[in-house]
Parts: C-alpha cells; sequence; structure tokens
C-alpha cells in the first residue's frame, strides 16, 4: 500500500465575529419581549417564561468566548435572530463553494501545488448547502481540476471520515492527490432562541491535501500512521430538516428543523466513546498515550475535550497538549479539529505524532493517527 502524506491545511475565517457579551445581549432583549408579549399566559400557567442567558454560563458550559458568521447583523436583531444570506444566481459561485475555495487556496500554497495537481476533492461537512449539484465538484470547477469530486457528511466528525476516505483512496491508487474541504455555515441551522444551544456554532472554512508520500513537494508534513472510524446511532443530536418536510407543512416550521440535542446524555456518552476509540487505535499501533506530542480534538466544548484527553492521558492536559479554539471560533462542526491542526502543527519535529480526532450527531467518531516527517 502507498504511504500517505498530509502535506498542507487552509483556515477560510469570515470577517464578521460576534462575542459572547452581543449575544447575551441580543438573546436576553428576545426573552424580555417574549415573556412581556405574554405575561397573561405566563401569569396563567399555560406557558412557561423565558429564562435569559448570561456570558459566565456560556463560558462555564463550553468555553467559548466568540464565534465567527458569515452575518452578524441577521443573527442579532431580536426580530430575525437568523443569518440574512441571500441567494445567488445559478451562475454564481455558491457561499460554500466560495468558502471552500479560500482555504483550497491556503492548502495548495503549503503543500507545493498547484490546483491541476489534484486528483479528486471531497466535501465534508455538516451543512451542505445544497442536494445537487455537489459542493465539491463546484469547487473543482472553479479550481479547473480534473479528475473527481464527491461530497459526503458525518456530521462534526466529517473531517476523519473525509480523511480516511482520501487516505484510503491513494492507498489503493485511485488517486495520488487528494484534497479534503470542511464548508460550515453552521449559524444557519442554530436556533438562536434556544438558551441552551444559542452560543454553540460558528462559521468557517477548511482543507486538507492528501497526498502519495512519494510525489509530495512538501517532504516536512505529517505521515497518516492510521486511520480509525466508529458509529453507533442515536438521537441526542439531531437535524430533521430535509426536502421531505414541505410534503407535511404543518410541521415545516417547527424546532426540530434546526439543531437539537441532548447535551448532558450527549456528554455522558460520546465522551468515554471516543476516549476509548483513541485508546484502542493507539494499542492496536503498540503505541503508548505517552508517546503522543499533542492531540488536536473536535471542538465542540472545552469539558468534553478535557475529560476525553484526560482518560487517554492520564493526566489534566494543559494547552500544549490539546489546544482549544473553540474559545475564539466556537463548534465549527467538522472544521473543529482541523482548525485545531492548522493553528497548532507548526512546531512539530520529525518523528514527533499526535492525533486529530473528530465526534459528534451519529452518533460517530473518527481518530487519525499522524507523524511528523522529515
Amino acid at each position: 500500500m502507498n504511504q500517505v502524506i498530509l502535506t498542507g491545511t487552509g483556515l477560510f475565517t469570515p470577517a464578521e465575529s460576534i462575542s459572547n457579551e452581543e449575544l447575551v445581549e441580543s438573546f436576553n432583549g428576545y426573552v424580555e419581549k417574549f415573556n412581556n408579549d405574554n405575561a397573561a399566559a405566563i401569569e396563567a400557567g399555560e406557558i412557561e417564561a423565558l429564562a435569559p442567558s448570561s456570558v459566565a454560563f456560556i463560558e462555564k458550559a463550553s468555553g467559548i468566548k466568540s464565534r465567527y458568521v458569515m452575518d452578524k447583523a441577521g443573527v442579532l436583531d431580536t426580530d430575525i435572530m437568523c443569518p440574512r444570506i441571500p441567494e445567488r444566481g445559478n451562475d454564481e459561485p455558491s457561499l460554500l463553494a466560495e468558502m471552500g475555495v479560500n482555504a483550497a487556496k491556503q492548502a495548495l500554497k503549503e503543500a507545493q501545488l498547484e490546483a491541476n495537481d489534484i486528483d479528486a476533492v471531497l466535501v465534508a461537512c455538516a451543512n451542505l448547502q445544497r442536494a445537487y449539484p455537489a459542493i465539491s465538484i463546484e469547487i473543482q470547477d472553479l479550481l479547473s481540476i480534473d479528475g473527481f469530486a464527491f461530497d459526503m457528511n458525518v456530521a462534526c466528525s466529517s473531517a476523519t471520515f473525509g480523511i480516511q476516505t482520501g487516505y484510503d483512496m491513494i492507498r489503493s491508487g485511485s488517486a495520488k492527490r487528494v484534497m479534503m474541504l470542511n464548508t460550515e455555515v453552521c449559524s444557519g441551522h442554530l436556533n438562536f432562541r434556544d438558551r441552551d444551544s444559542h452560543f454553540i456554532f460558528g462559521d468557517v472554512a477548511t482543507a486538507v491535501i492528501l497526498e502519495d508520500a512519494e510525489v509530495a513537494k512538501n517532504k516536512q508534513g505529517f505521515e497518516i500512521v492510521d486511520t480509525r472510524l466508529v458509529t453507533k446511532f442515536s438521537n441526542n443530536i439531531r437535524n430533521n430538516f430535509g426536502f421531505l418536510n414541505r410534503t407535511a407543512p404543518e410541521n415545516r416550521d417547527d424546532d426540530d428543523k434546526l439543531f437539537i440535542q441532548e447535551g448532558r446524555k450527549v456528554f455522558r456518552e460520546v465522551s468515554p466513546m471516543v476516549a476509548q476509540l483513541i485508546t484502542d487505535h493507539l494499542a492496536d499501533n503498540n503505541l503508548q498515550a505517552s508517546g503522543l506530542r499533542r492531540m488536536w480534538l473536535h471542538q465542540a466544548n472545552r469539558n468534553m475535550n478535557d475529560f476525553i484527553a484526560k482518560k487517554v492521558l492520564g493526566y489534566d492536559p494543559n494547552e500544549d497538549d490539546q489546544p482549544t479554539v473553540l474559545d475564539e471560533y466556537a463548534n465549527t462542526s467538522s472544521a473543529g479539529s482541523i482548525i485545531a491542526f492548522h493553528k497548532h502543527k507548526d512546531d512539530f519535529k520529525a518523528g514527533e505524532m499526535g492525533v486529530i480526532c473528530s465526534f459528534g450527531a451519529g452518533y460517530s467518531a473518527g481518530s487519525v493517527i499522524v507523524r511528523r516527517a522529515g
């Protein structure tokens, strides 16, 4: 089997950011208006009053302090509380494709490649803008790449599932170079009127270049040592939005057409599952956790990441052991672990090892063991 090396990463960050203070002010303005408008029904016990949010609550629950979004004004407008992103004509680049191209160009530069060097393009994300034509094929066209492309969705785990897919293609010989992108406009599926989740997500795009080691120009990348995936069905993270909603118009605008989760259940069930996945993955490759230089974990929740890293490493992790970007970016679904890797990989020396791990709805989780080449 061909050896696979990760030679480039890219990151597109939206221009607009929302702080916790701004988000809380907007949310609490909505809560006050709702409670005032429904004061009689609340007094009669017909509906429950809404509870306000707070910066302290958000940061304790998640570790998130801000998030980047494609449209700030719509999110903070208490009459809208949703990003306003105008539709584009079919002859214009789609939003996700435009974001992906920006991240792709950075990754290509780091890999010392031109777009026409790429054989395959994968868009692996949780929030696809449309069913077809594939966003990946559109990006392929915008970059003038030959070969083939397709989209895949494994929610927040999409990056590691995408890496394994590209890894398998290269090892089998069906491609020499694969571009894998995570394009996420998570703000579009977030219920900004829900206290338990209104702060969770942000928007971003990331890109990764995988190559057959024999043809790689950047010899200082990261060798893919091994990959592992796991899934287990759960309804505790769900989004029921889809094309069949129009066939049941009476429920089309219900809250379950946006992101919903049972947060405490997710923490209890996913955290130990992910820790065990990484531990078993290392053991099956005759590796010890003590040999890891760093873990780049999915950026969903600081408390989850601390739990997972402590279980794997056997001690309380510090920022160098498992760097955090969710304080700035929030949860960016499939892109989170790749943002962490992109921003915190350059200090690795040849031979040092780490684990890229993503996890989320499904349940799903993926582990990618990497070693610095050179």
